[in-house]
């Protein structure tokens, strides 16, 4: 067998931050009023994904991220016109929240926090310009009216359940 860098305890817990990722994701889908006309909701399910980046660190961080995309076909709706849509609207949307440990913190401030979910809007909005036949003004629009909830939602969760990951972690 092939020496691999994922060990058991890796993938035992990168399959825990799925479950609870699906979990939180499915819960939000079920509440009409946080989502979108024509997709898009209120992300808590990215405050996982953020977590666990923090949490594995970048390469497994990544590994959650983008087996979320291909769970979001179990728990949501998905809007698929092609390749280069799929890419903006789901493999950079939300693979980037992998990435997010890599930016600094500055105490409660978690740059990834506000970093990756300002590359997920600036991806969102180009579909949509390219993709859903909007005016790069509606896009923006559009995209801010869950993207800076999705955002303000990440600031303030982020830094107050990892600290108490920590915490339990030390134990």
């Amino acid at each position: 067998m092939k020496n691999s860098n994922l060990s058991v305890k890796d993938l035992v817990t990168i399959a825990l931050y799925l479950a609870l990722f699906m979990v939180v994701d499915a819960f939000i889908n079920t509440l009409p009023f946080l989502q979108m006309p024509q997709g898009g909701s209120l992300g808590v399910s990215t405050v996982v994904l953020l977590i666990a980046s923090y949490h594995l660190g970048a390469k497994k961080g990544l590994i959650v991220s983008l087996l979320s995309v291909l769970l979001q076909f179990v728990t949501g709706r998905m809007y698929i016109l092609g390749f280069t849509q799929f890419l903006l609207d789901y493999i950079i949307s939300f693979g980037v929240y992998g990435i997010a440990c890599l930016f600094p913190n500055k105490g409660y401030f978690y740059s990834g926090v506000l970093i990756t979910n300002i590359i997920r809007f600036i991806s969102s909005t180009l579909s949509g310009v390219f993709f859903y036949n909007v005016t790069l003004g509606g896009s923006i629009i559009y995209q801010a009216w869950y993207m800076v909830p999705t955002t303000i939602v990440g600031l303030v969760l982020v830094p107050l359940l990892y600290q108490k990951l920590e915490a339990v972690m030390k134990k």
